[in-house]
């Protein structure tokens, strides 16, 4: 798997992190399975809330990656929902702070939790003061872990249902990778009408699976530059998306290399002060023609900079001009039918953040699947005082 032998997977303690980002088609595919088997149930249960309530205000939340989740569809949902729906995302971290800042009491809401586990202590204060404040308020617990306690809480709730990912979501080494892609699938198939298809599932796994065979190759050119910084660059929801792959580099490298994110026309109001020659950009490229033109502009100034520094460029198909300005050029989706849109970009994207960050650990001598021996940070958060309101 990504050019590790079973051996090299055992020495370097990285056996469920390279898994879990590997077996991540074959994930997603169970869940569309099952989502698909399930999905009038689903769709009825929303139905019923928006014809009940003239607007619904959409809370998507979690924490750190479970977080990003929301982030990254915020803008995809916006676009293909047009009922009386606003999408917000907003983490547990800044609602268990400030509640009265971002829970309104005359606002019927669904709270859409993201969770791994389904403990993270924030994540079940959020759920605790939503309840409290908010009249009339509805919830989606999307889960890797039917123990948990989110999912726990709303067993025999009927305004409450339960979206459980496939065992083999829950992933087991310290950074999220499969949960994520998971969670993410599931929410976006949840609120797209008759957006995501089983046919457009079936095109994005079969991508998935392609491009996990030659992701190993592509990684070792990448590292075969010794960067020491990383910036990952996007447009709308892909620049959401770079929040996520930075955080993967910064967990999986155990913050040795530093790593940050930003929109493509954004990086020039400041964070551009970050490239030194040992600094490598990754572009997630979007698809939208529109929107491409901005990605590539910011790609043409970098490729013209006087720099050491490297350019990765992520794009669906291949591009003669972006081969001759990036360094790397790699294409998730050559020769194939064109996808839907840069949603099934996102998750094969990040599927080349989630390897870079796990060969860069390696290289690093850390440990993946416990890149934090000190205890910094933990699979699941510890050291949080939830306080009463």
């Amino acid at each position: 798997m990504f050019n590790l032998t079973e051996e090299e997977i055992r020495a370097t303690n990285s056996n469920h992190t390279t898994r879990e980002i590997h077996h991540q088609p074959a994930v997603w595919r169970e869940l569309a399975e099952e989502f698909f088997n399930q999905q009038d149930s689903y769709k009825e249960f929303l139905t019923a809330i928006h014809n009940k309530h003239k607007h619904v205000r959409v809370i998507l939340t979690g924490a750190g990656t479970s977080a990003f989740v929301g982030d990254t569809l915020v803008p995809e949902l916006a676009k293909h929902n047009q009922r009386n729906i606003q999408f917000e995302s907003i983490a547990t971290t800044d609602i268990v702070s400030n509640p009265t800042a971002y829970l309104f009491r005359d606002i019927p809401t669904i709270l859409v939790s993201f969770a791994r586990s389904g403990n993270s202590p924030e994540s079940v204060a959020t759920v605790t003061l939503a309840q409290k404040i908010i009249k009339d308020l509805y919830q989606v617990v999307i889960t890797c872990n039917k123990e948990g306690q989110l999912a726990e809480n709303i067993k025999g709730d009927a305004n409450s249902i339960t979206l459980l990912m496939p065992e083999k979501a829950n992933d087991q080494s310290l950074a999220m990778t499969s949960s994520f892609t998971s969670m993410l699938t599931a929410a976006y198939a949840l609120f797209t009408e008759n957006i995501f298809t089983e046919e457009i599932a079936a095109q994005v796994i079969a991508s998935a699976e392609l491009f996990a065979e030659q992701l190993g190759d592509s990684v070792d050119d990448v590292l075969g530059f010794d960067f020491e910084r990383i910036v990952y660059l996007g447009s709308g929801t892909l620049a959401q998306l770079a929040h996520e792959a930075a955080l993967k580099m910064l967990e999986l490298s155990g913050g040795q290399v530093v790593a940050i994110h930003e929109s493509s026309l954004g990086f020039r109001h400041g964070p551009k002060s970050i490239l030194n020659d040992k600094s490598v950009v990754a572009l997630f490229m979007s698809q939208d023609p529109y929107t491409r033109k901005y990605d590539m502009d910011i790609l043409r100034e970098l490729a013209a900079a006087k720099s050491d520094m490297k350019i990765v460029v992520l794009t669906e198909s291949y591009d003669e001009e972006v081969e001759q300005l990036a360094d790397w050029t790699i294409p998730v989706n050559p020769g194939s039918k064109p996808l839907a849109d840069d949603f099934s970009l996102a998750v094969l994207y990040v599927m080349f953040a989630q390897t870079l960050a796990l060969k860069k650990s390696i290289q690093l001598g850390i440990t993946p699947d416990n890149p934090s021996p000190d205890g910094a940070i933990s699979r699941v958060v510890k050291g949080v005082t939830i306080y009463d309101y």
